[in-house]
């Protein structure tokens, strides 16, 4: 194998839009049979260790205000919460530039929890690699430009997950786009964190369970994974996240299981069901001919390849234009269209796949993609992970999860595309959410769905005037929606705005020039999101300050 290469983010086309990596969790590796124990947690309030973090926690938040001037005790501390949007690497790459901001601002220290949900999953779990984040985000936004994963490390990671009996596309796109986008391959587990200090805010990461989405009911469908806990949001039923994916029955242990790594926690971001088989196909394979390349230099295997490049390149919906029009057309029409190219390009890869000659010469990248990753992708094969609620015995619990051995996690951005749920209510008692908005779309669309959801499982939310839904064409760089009592205060900051757009039509040119259907950023896009979402951050400083004040004071009025 020739040794140097590193995934480049001009090879790597934008995994959006597929199921998240959540759904693989590692059932399919071997773990330990252990005695019967309940291990299912059922309650509305924090467990232990969320609870002894939080507070550590507070103490760092107690000092970071009394260093911006806001008077303060132990007791009047506020719960806030960074609660980023998805929308793929728009979204990975602003929330790096705004927290960036935030610490420059001194406002970083200020926050109590950190959530996300689809493409700012693939950058939030990527900084907390490093236990120091907090101080150290300079390291982050130069791993964004920088070389990259070695296709050895990645390719032998993949080689790994493909001798499994469960090998599946979540395998694939975990590490395709933990390598490719976010450039850093990081096998720790996340209950890994349960034991660092409180120097970072506690994160919170977001997952849908499919079935539940599809078909209810609401308290089935919303997924949260801590350090410490993973569960049901609305159900209140959890077990410690070191046994998601282990065997349960009727509550008990059956099978510990080893945890799942950061690279299958990469969630990436989702668009309309129209054209998100199509893209998930073509993207997918274009990222897996491009890797393969990069390692062989066998004349014969690099003519098979040629053969299948062609192929892709014949389809490519990809350019810039095309996205456009893509988006120009009607649901309907995107989804005639977009199903008669994903079955033309199927049938093409698999006359492809079976046309190679199969014998000992055979190149093995081209084997694994012919023979492993090429059947996934043509029968779009997802991982599902073991079903800790499987035959438990409470009537809360929906038929459907109570009947299923196993269930499959998907990307949270098809619900709500940030991640209100985990934060809504008694149990975590937010004051102030500050929610940076990377989405595509209706602008207000993550807030009038999460305030619908609030209301259909009776939580509260803040009311939204009327008026603002009227700037949806041209928002402005900042709105807080004022909490009244029980409600957080949501101050509300959509990417492109007034501030950096001078009218409508730039701010439609911004949307499209940074649309979904496109190839991983160049640089000069990366920077140019990363310098738009500081800046937000440092114009809305002061509306972040004062609601800030407002928070220790409703705290205090709590207490």
């Amino acid at each position: 194998m020739e040794t140097g290469y590193t995934f480049s983010g001009s090879w790597i086309c934008l995994l959006l839009v597929i199921s998240t990596a959540f759904a693989k969790a590692v059932d399919n590796m071997e773990g330990n049979t252990t005695a019967p124990e309940k291990a299912v947690r059922q309650s509305r309030s924090l467990c232990a260790g969320e609870q002894d973090y939080v507070h550590k926690r507070k103490l760092v938040v107690l000092e970071s205000l009394s260093g911006l001037g806001i008077n303060c005790t132990t007791d009047s501390v506020p719960h806030i919460a960074l609660l980023a949007s998805g929308g793929g690497q728009r979204a990975a790459v602003g929330l790096v530039g705004s927290l960036y901001q935030m610490e420059k601002e001194h406002l970083l220290d200020s926050l109590l929890y950190l959530g996300s949900v689809s493409g700012s999953t693939w950058s939030m779990s990527s900084i907390y690699g490093d236990p120091q984040w907090s101080a150290n985000l300079d390291a982050a936004v130069s791993r964004l430009s920088g070389p990259g994963v070695r296709l050895e490390d990645a390719l032998a990671w993949l080689g790994e997950r493909a001798k499994e009996e469960h090998f599946s596309l979540s395998d694939v796109w975990g590490v395709l786009t933990s390598a490719g986008i976010m450039k850093q391959m990081d096998i720790r587990r996340l209950s890994d964190e349960a034991s660092r200090n409180a120097t970072n805010p506690y994160p919170i990461y977001s997952a849908i369970e499919k079935y539940s989405y599809s078909n209810g009911p609401i308290q089935g469908k919303w997924f949260e994974v801590s350090p410490h806990e993973a569960g049901f949001t609305e159900l209140g039923l959890f077990i410690p996240t070191s046994l998601l994916g282990s065997r349960f029955q009727n509550g008990e242990l059956l099978e510990e299981k080893t945890e799942m790594d950061m690279v299958k926690l990469q969630v990436p971001g989702q668009i309309d069901g129209a054209a998100e088989h199509y893209l998930r196909v073509y993207n997918g394979l274009n990222t897996l001919v491009a890797l393969t390349r990069s390692t062989i230099k066998d004349p014969t295997a690099l003519s098979d390849l040629d053969k299948l490049q062609k192929i892709l390149e014949d389809r490519d919906i990809a350019n810039q234009n095309e996205s456009v029009w893509l988006e120009s057309k009607s649901s309907e029409e995107r989804q005639r269209l977009l199903g008669q190219w994903s079955l033309e390009l199927l049938a093409a890869v698999q006359t492809w796949s079976q046309s190679l000659e199969d014998g000992p010469g055979m190149n093995r990248p081209v084997s694994m993609l012919a023979k492993q990753v090429l059947p996934l992708i043509i029968k779009w094969e997802w991982g599902t992970t073991g079903n800790f609620l499987y035959q438990y015995q409470d009537s809360t619990v929906p038929p459907y999860l109570r009947s299923t051995e196993r269930f499959h996690l998907t990307d949270a951005g098809l619900l709500i595309n940030v991640g209100y749920p985990s934060f809504l209510g008694e149990k975590r008692d937010i004051d102030l959410i500050i929610a940076p908005e990377y989405s595509a779309g209706d602008m207000f669309e993550t807030l009038t769905l999460a305030r619908d959801y609030a209301a259909e499982v009776n939580k509260p939310f803040p009311e939204i005037d009327a008026t603002i839904l009227e700037d949806r064409d041209w928002p402005k760089g900042c709105y807080v929606l004022e909490g009244k009592e029980k409600e957080p205060t949501i101050v509300f900051m959509p990417l492109f705005n007034r501030h950096n757009c001078k009218d409508a039509a730039e701010f439609k040119a911004n949307m499209e020039k940074f649309s979904t259907f496109q190839r991983p950023y160049s640089q000069e896009k990366i920077d140019f999101v990363l310098e738009t979402a500081k800046a937000n951050i440092k114009t809305n400083k002061e509306t972040l300050l004062r609601e800030i004040k407002k928070a220790v004071l409703r705290r205090d009025n709590k207490m």
